[in-house]
């Protein structure tokens, strides 16, 4: 199966695709979505809707794997979630099965528990993806920890 993870933002909205098959999961891709802090909102949400309609087209996953919002007192709280709204409007425009989960989930999902740090996870995903080297930037391992987290919630 292949899952695309997104790690939503919207300064940078992280990816990453693994392939899972033979009990091996496997990174095939992993970024950012950068969105120009120039723009608008308006323009920010329709570069991420474009970036991410490529990258459908491009690895065509057969499950999404959203990270849910978790509020939080910030300025940016509300366009984050509108660049969330894009994320799953534009996964569903591609009638992709989308399953989602909180932060303590996912770090439950690879850790054993929902309390660990940044780089018990990234440890985590390193393993089970066998990487030698961290992926990069933050946002795109998080999003990579976002699709095992898919795979193993199945």
């Amino acid at each position: 199966m292949r899952i695309l993870g997104i790690d939503p933002g919207l300064a940078r909205v992280g990816y990453g695709v693994i392939d899972t098959s033979d009990g091996q999961q496997t990174m095939l891709d992993c970024g950012i979505i950068r969105t120009d802090p120039g723009y608008s909102e308006g323009e920010r949400m329709v570069v991420i809707a474009q970036d991410l309609r490529q990258l459908i087209r491009a690895w065509r996953p057969e499950l999404a794997s959203v990270e849910k919002f978790f509020f939080y007192r910030s300025s940016n709280t509300i366009a984050v979630v509108q660049a969330r709204g894009v994320v799953i409007m534009t996964l569903s425009r591609f009638g992709l099965p989308i399953v989602e989960f909180p932060p303590m989930q996912i770090k439950q999902a690879l850790t054993g528990h929902g309390h660990a740090d940044k780089d018990e996870v990234l440890e985590a995903v390193m393993r089970e993806l066998n990487l030698e080297s961290p992926p990069r930037p933050d946002d795109a391992a998080d999003a990579l920890a976002v699709a095992l987290t898919g795979w193993f919630q199945r």
